[in-house]
């Protein structure tokens, strides 16, 4: 059973970007040059099954898949999907179960694998520091995700998007491989009703397991109440803090108080949203700051304030062992540089509510145009919420579905104005986009963060293929930083 390597606090965390942008070979490089790489935890499951039925043509898949702890388990994930001609033509993946409070007994198997074989290769051939990152707001898969990380060895789970104050009881349950659950927010549920997914890893790890090595919990928040409230209590406490600005990549904050717009649609921050660092620290625990911090001089600037560190997003994502589609990333690039890249804070774009950045790319799911042209549906179902039914059960509602369908629901109409489909967009951003029936390929997302200024001294450095080790260099050059 794999075990986690050293508890050093990194001077940088790579963040974990969208579905996949953040895997494995860019946790790899990152880990190796010493600093945290961190593979995004998101959809792992359909990544895994949709690149299994391409044939897995690096044969890195099914390396990882030979080291799982239960070969029985592995066996029927490749047979279920590994496909080893791969497609002929377009490719129609077939489906993956979605998430639900009562999931079936392959998908947590898959959930399980899959998280584990990115670790795992995250973590094959050096002994640096791997993270996962997971979305407090994706809770259906959060105990079979974790489950697999931690038999891979996985060091730091980084949670954001909601309050992560399960997970440290969580972890140490699937540490000593017993059954658990992890209770599940369902809309409308009376107040008295408790809902959980529960999870029981028997059979998942072979027999009589050691136990595992808990990761430690690095919450991802916007605020120093935040870190004040988590850390009040052992039960909740993390192990660390990522503290995101406003302009950070991905989902955001919302604004705190009444939410304002500007007139492109971004959310206005103001005073009350800035960070009290004073109070993070009397915390006593450890800190990253992120969004706007890939500089060294913002390194440097960040550890006299106290924090460990920074976390930095958008120069990996744009890196050469991104997921991201090269000819993407190139052209992110090339119009980051020349000014006329256009990154907005959509305070509509996501179906969780977030607020989102959103890179308005002609051809893309952020394009107004194509917005519009593409069919309404939810297939993947990663943002779906558990709403309580009129006269008992559960059912699951996207605001990026079919308008009448989320009505039909329960759904207010507003809730689904301009959603777009995070789940279909961000996977085809790393060229795994599901082709429909009648031959219509779903279009990629991006998002980056809103700070750019520090790709020009980058790249006139390292050149625009820069790699990960270069990102690392550019933003140790002139501080004086040591890990520990």
């Amino acid at each position: 059973m794999a075990k986690t390597a050293n508890r050093t606090n990194p001077a940088i965390i790579q963040g974990g970007m969208g579905v996949g942008v953040s895997g494995w070979r860019l946790a790899r490089a990152v880990a190796s040059a010493g600093q945290l790489g961190v593979v995004s935890g998101v959809a792992l499951d359909t990544l895994l099954a949709r690149r299994l039925s391409l044939g897995d043509p690096g044969g890195e898949l099914r390396r990882a898949l030979a080291a799982f702890p239960e070969p029985q388990v592995a066996q029927r994930v490749i047979g279920r999907h590994y496909r080893p001609a791969g497609p002929a033509t377009g490719v129609t993946y077939r489906p993956t179960s979605r998430l639900a409070l009562r999931p079936r007994r392959d998908a947590e198997e898959l959930a399980v694998v899959a998280n584990f074989v990115e670790v795992w290769l995250a973590k094959e051939g050096h002994d640096g520091q791997v993270g996962v990152n997971y979305l407090e707001k994706v809770q259906m898969a959060t105990p079979s995700s974790l489950y697999g990380a931690m038999l891979a060895g996985v060091d730091v789970v980084l949670m954001g998007a909601g309050l992560p104050s399960e997970i440290p009881r969580l972890r140490a349950d699937l540490a000593a491989h017993r059954p658990t659950t992890l209770p599940v927010a369902v809309d409308g549920a009376a107040a008295h009703e408790r809902h959980v997914i529960a999870f029981d890893p028997a059979g998942l790890a072979g027999p009589d397991p050691a136990p595992l090595t808990p990761p430690r919990l690095f919450a991802i928040v916007a605020s120093a109440s935040l870190v004040t409230f988590l850390a009040r209590n052992k039960a909740t406490r993390p192990d660390g803090f990522v503290l995101e600005t406003p302009v950070a990549g991905g989902h955001s904050a919302r604004p705190r108080g009444p939410l304002r717009l500007t007139d492109d649609g971004e959310p206005v921050y103001g005073p009350r949203d800035e960070l009290d660092l004073a109070k993070v620290r009397a915390v006593g625990l450890p800190f990253w700051l992120a969004g706007g911090y890939a500089t060294a001089e913002a390194l440097a600037q960040a550890r006299a304030a106290g924090a460990a560190g920074i976390q930095v997003g958008t120069a990996f994502a744009l890196s050469a062992e991104s997921g991201m589609r090269p000819e993407l990333r190139r052209q992110l690039i090339d119009q980051a540089l020349a000014g006329t890249l256009p990154v907005r804070n959509s305070a509509a774009a996501s179906p969780t509510g977030f607020p989102f950045k959103v890179v308005d790319l002609p051809g893309t799911a952020a394009d107004e145009a194509t917005f519009a042209a593409r069919p309404r549906l939810c297939d993947l179902g990663y943002l779906r919420t558990v709403y309580a039914r009129e006269g008992g059960g559960v059912g699951y509602r996207c605001p990026a579905e079919p308008v009448d369908e989320h009505v039909r629901k329960g759904g207010r109409e507003s809730e689904a104005a301009d959603r777009r489909c995070l789940c279909n967009g961000l996977v085809a951003t790393i060229g795994l986009p599901q082709t429909r029936a009648d031959g219509y390929v779903e279009p990629p997302l991006l998002t980056l963060g809103q700070d750019l200024g520090f790709l020009a001294t980058l790249t006139g450095r390292a050149g625009r293929e820069y790699s990960a080790a270069d990102v690392i260099a550019h933003l140790l050059d002139r501080a004086d930083v040591t890990t520990g």
